[in-house]
């Protein structure tokens, strides 16, 4: 069997399509743990990682505790009262209670009926919207592909339907690669 051009193409494509991936995955890994490590200019490699790691614990203790909690809660209502740090800090605390908090946002994947033949997958975010006097609209984020961003639109509740055979992990992964990943079902 002679080695022939289209071959050598063959395997460097199928070569491309593993190292790729794992290369830019570890790339970006390595520049995070280092952006990271360098916010604490510690000469020590991976420390301040580790430091930073115990600060947030050591602040989550507390923060839990009967006795330090009332004054994360006074903390909160002062920066609550600075007019452009407040909608800064809420918006940010919003955003990380949607991914880590007790209210998590982003785990009722939905597909909406955008008009006859054409819908969108997206995540109920907000499911009474009676304070803008609109009780039968709800808020879905639609999060873009190839892109860790994404728009929110209200749209009538009729249009919408919750997608229960799908993890909310997974429906993200398939928006954002483009619905190229496989949605495996849940059972």
């Amino acid at each position: 069997m002679a080695f022939t051009y289209k071959r050598f193409l063959t395997y460097f494509f199928r070569g491309l399509l593993f190292v790729v991936p794992i290369a830019l995955t570890i790339y970006v890994i390595v520049l995070i743990i280092q952006f990271l490590d360098g916010i604490l200019p510690i000469p020590i490699p991976g420390l301040g990682i580790l430091i930073m790691l115990a600060f947030i614990t050591f602040v989550g203790f507390l923060a839990s505790i009967f006795i330090t909690k009332p004054l994360f809660e006074i903390f909160e209502r002062w920066v609550f009262k600075i007019p452009l740090i407040n909608i800064l800090y809420t918006s940010i605390k919003d955003l990380m209670s949607a991914f880590v908090g007790d209210k998590k946002k982003f785990n009722i994947p939905v597909i909406v009926k955008l008009s006859e033949g054409m819908s969108r997958l997206g995540f109920i975010t907000q499911d009474d919207l009676s304070v803008l006097e609109e009780e039968n609209l709800v808020a879905i984020y639609f999060p873009h592909s190839y892109n860790f961003s994404g728009n929110l639109y209200l749209v009538p509740q009729e249009n919408v339907r919750i997608l229960k055979n799908v993890k909310s992990a997974d429906m993200m992964k398939f928006i954002v690669s483009g619905g190229v990943s496989l949605l495996p079902k849940v059972e």
